[in-house]
């Protein structure tokens, strides 16, 4: 794997690789895990190289606290990244991602008032800013995003189509916990004890029941739960337990 510290290397290694060549990305702010891995390794087996880039993104973090006490884990995240099959591996820094400023943002309207929108604004105006620039950068032939995030995952593949972007964005398969938990960069946070709460919030989610009665057996469980709201077919949730903020989904 092809590590790049800098974006300047980057861009003008890109300029040699052939138009013909299939290119995958998966954009990631470290801390990886298995749902990366899953990620990667399906880029891997549908192009002919794959990259990735590691960049803990500072405008989509509503609370400075959770961007400062982000994990980094550098050595961890490159090891997982070339047992996955990732082949270039961009690390840019945040004065080169951003030499705007922030003052030019990719904005949505209506899927942005919702659910996580509404509870972290600001939040996707971050996220589509980043991807836009990073897609941008890498001009890939696919673009790759876990189920997890399916509210992310929309807004991305609306923008592409509403600016004739050509790129395919796919989703993958959320990777699960045996407990049923999603696999979340989150989950290192939380206690022994937080992760039993966890895990049983995971199993009461995915109940057959309605949203109210999920909503009433989690609150008994201490967990503050944010919103339970059902859209396009499926099932989200964010909660809180303890600081701990998990979210998921899933189709109904």
């Amino acid at each position: 794997m092809h590590v790049f510290n800098n974006l300047n290397e980057w861009i003008n290694f890109r300029k040699t690789l052939s138009p013909d060549l299939s290119l995958g990305f998966v954009p990631t702010m470290g801390n990886l895990h298995a749902g990366h891995a899953s990620l990667f390794l399906t880029s891997s087996k549908e192009n002919d190289y794959t990259i990735s880039t590691l960049f803990v993104n500072p405008t989509q973090f509503n609370n400075p606290d959770d961007f400062t006490h982000y994990p980094r884990t550098l050595d961890a995240d490159l090891k997982l990244m070339v047992q996955s099959g990732v082949n270039f591996c961009i690390l840019p820094n945040e004065q080169e991602i951003y030499t705007d400023g922030y003052r030019y943002q990719i904005q949505e309207n209506q899927l942005c008032q919702m659910m996580e929108g509404k509870h972290r604004p600001g939040h996707f105006n971050g996220v589509l800013t980043i991807v836009m620039k990073l897609f941008n950068l890498t001009k890939p032939t696919r673009a790759y995003f876990g189920e997890k995030d399916y509210q992310q995952f929309l807004l991305i593949r609306g923008m592409v189509k509403a600016l004739f972007m050509n790129i395919e964005i796919k989703s993958c398969p959320t990777i699960r916990e045996k407990s049923g938990l999603a696999c979340s960069s989150r989950n290192n946070r939380l206690t022994p004890d937080q992760k039993k709460i966890a895990d049983e919030f995971a199993k009461i989610f995915h109940q057959n029941k309605s949203c109210v009665m999920i909503t009433r057996e989690l609150e008994a469980l201490g967990i503050t739960v944010e919103y339970i709201e059902e859209f396009q077919g499926r099932r989200f949730a964010a909660v809180q337990i303890g600081d701990i903020r998990l979210i998921d989904n899933y189709l109904i």
